[in-house]
């Protein structure tokens, strides 16, 4: 859980002067203009109802004036015309930073989304399976793209109320210094109350972001198409919404007890402020009444009253709201900021290309788990190989082909291409070289020629490419009977979308990974589940043709296609028991000859 850090009052407001900047800094590269609007506007909205007040007080001395023969009417109109030309001014104004916000906002937002996102390219497949860095994603996405905007707001709201609560202080301390003090220290209470709520707002919105990722969660299970035959078939729609209402009552509840006390605390300390704002009336209203001040001026303190008092509690929480701000974005910086440990390797080849890919005493435990998933595992595979993975699962097949492509790295031991450690490759050289198609392959809610281009991005919008490595793949008759061919929109998120079967997306998977024309090493990790054999053996026969100076390497429980591979590997609790040929493990009448039979049993 993250939570705001226990600093004194000074190291504080340290803090958020340099969070401000950073908020300022960030805005400012978003839209300069628009950042200039907003501050010079700000600043003219703090100064105009000081002027308003002084004109309201020059209407009504007028008016005494031409009632008592002392003025003419003309004069008061002149007033009244100052007076409506000011406030005219203000409505102005406000509507230009209504505008300059929404826009600024909206810039802002995505900009900020950007990098988040771009931050999220950075982060290795560890992070992505770390649940508490997924919290800190979460908190960031859902509300740092508008607090940067909400603190530069609440700054120039600040400099704002601090001008109009300077010219309102400067009219009323002719009057009486002291209603000055008494109005101050009469909107301190507040201010500490909400900066005391602001604190135990972020601490419940960082506890409970699980819950909320959850409830996300839940949501999409019971309204997303691919989830929705198993939803019905199962009948667990009313138990998935439960538990979805269950964990919105949970959440409800905090934040109403937090509400509510916040509520009845801002009343009470609220009520402390009126009461002093009404005493400074009853004082005023009581020397017009004598005679000790005009009708204008009587006029006049009652609005820059009313106006220094708001203008001050809009200040004080103005600060309350900066530091709740500081706190969500202090939050959003940590994430951006976050360390990460990325391959800093610059080799683009080896030294002995004809060595092949080769694992040297690999060790390999993922985060969290009770025991290691490769342990010291020795393999090599020399250029052109074509080697089945087999194994029961957990054995370590998938976790051997993380490692090799990278996407992890061992902890003991080292994996090895053309004789060169894979942390001493450039990842982007290292990963031209390889192209896979993992068993949970993504459906990519993008037309066909997307979906099979993006195996390369360099030709990624070719489309003699794309119908090259879609009949490599067998897609190719598929794409064919589609409506509008590699054009075709496939899923059912988008207008025109047409889905496709298992068997069919496993196809364009593999068309996916034919794209990348560079790659010697072709992982397949169960590629053909959805198949029948008899596609499942054409696919491999092509396969075999396709990759004759490639290395491949299958992962598959059918034996009637392992058997087709030149070398297979047996694994078991993360280390190598077994491997040869097809014929030499039967032979051996170990693991692999048993797997065989039992497989081959249920054929018969």
């Amino acid at each position: 859980m993250s939570t705001p850090p226990k600093t004194s009052w000074l190291q504080r407001i340290t803090g958020l002067f340099a969070t401000g900047r950073r908020a300022l800094a960030l805005v400012w590269v978003t839209s300069p203009r628009l950042t200039v609007v907003l501050g010079v506007l700000t600043l003219l909205g703090g100064v105009l109802p000081a002027g308003i007040a002084l004109a309201g007080r020059g209407l009504v001395d007028a008016v005494v004036a031409a009632n008592s023969g002392a003025s003419t009417p003309a004069q008061t109109l002149k007033w009244l015309a100052i007076e409506a030309s000011l406030v005219l001014a203000l409505a102005g104004i406000q509507r230009g930073l209504d505008a300059a916000s929404s826009l600024l906002r909206a810039l802002l937002g995505q900009r900020v989304n950007v990098l988040l996102l771009e931050k999220a390219l950075t982060l290795e497949l560890a992070h992505f399976e770390d649940a508490t860095l997924y919290d800190r994603l979460t908190r960031a996405r859902r509300e740092a793209s508008t607090r940067p905007l909400s603190l530069v707001r609440r700054t120039f709201g600040i400099a704002q109320n601090a001008i109009a609560l300077v010219s309102s202080a400067a009219l009323l301390w002719a009057l009486s210094p002291w209603v000055v003090g008494a109005l101050a220290l009469a909107s301190l209470p507040a201010f500490v109350a909400e900066t005391r709520f602001s604190g135990e707002a972020f601490r419940l919105f960082s506890w409970r972001t699980p819950d909320t990722r959850r409830q996300s969660y839940l949501e999409m299970v019971v309204a997303r198409e691919d989830f929705a035959k198993e939803v019905k078939l199962l009948g667990i729609g009313p138990r998935l919404v439960g538990e979805y209402q269950a964990i919105f009552d949970r959440l409800f509840g905090d934040d109403r007890a937090l509400t509510l006390r916040r509520a009845r605390w801002g009343f009470a300390l609220g009520g402390v402020a009126t009461t002093v704002l009404y005493a400074a009336y009853t004082w005023v209203v009581w020397r017009a009444a004598l005679g000790l001040i005009t009708l204008g001026t009587l006029t006049l303190a009652l609005l820059v009253l009313k106006q220094g008092q708001s203008a001050f509690s809009a200040l004080l929480q103005g600060i309350a709201g900066i530091y709740e701000d500081d706190l969500y974005l202090t939050d959003l910086y940590g994430f951006l900021e976050e360390e990460v440990t990325t391959s800093k390797g610059v080799r683009g080849e080896g030294p002995t290309p004809a060595d092949g890919l080769r694992f040297e005493g690999v060790w390999f435990t993922y985060p969290g788990a009770e025991g290691p998933a490769l342990r010291g595992l020795d393999l090599h595979v020399p250029p052109g190989s074509k080697l089945a993975l087999v194994g029961h699962n957990g054995s370590g097949k998938t976790t051997l082909v993380k490692l090799m492509t990278g996407l992890y790295q061992p902890e003991r031991g080292r994996v090895l291409l053309d004789g060169l450690d894979l942390r001493e490759w450039s990842p982007e050289a290292l990963r031209s070289r390889v192209a896979v198609v993992f068993q949970d392959f993504v459906r990519y809610q993008f037309t066909v020629g997307e979906n099979i281009g993006l195996g390369d991005v360099k030709h990624a919008d070719d489309a003699a490419q794309q119908e090259r490595a879609a009949v490599q793949g067998m897609a190719w008759p598929d794409i064919q009977a589609l409506p509008d061919g590699l054009k075709t929109q496939l899923g059912r998120w988008f207008p025109g979308g047409r889905e496709l079967s298992g068997g069919q997306w496993q196809k364009v998977a593999l068309s996916r990974a034919f794209m990348r024309t560079d790659a010697d090493i072709l992982v397949l990790d169960e590629p053909t589940a959805a198949m029948d054999a008899e596609a499942e053996a054409e696919i491999f026969s092509r396969l075999a043709e396709l990759s004759a100076d490639r290395i491949a390497l299958l992962i598959s429980h059918r034996f009637s296609t392992v058997r087709m591979a030149d070398h297979i590997v047996v694994l078991d609790a993360g280390h190598v028991i077994e491997e040869g040929s097809h014929d030499e493990l039967m032979a051996l009448d170990g693991r692999y000859a048993h797997l065989f039979s039992l497989q081959a049993e249920g054929y018969r």
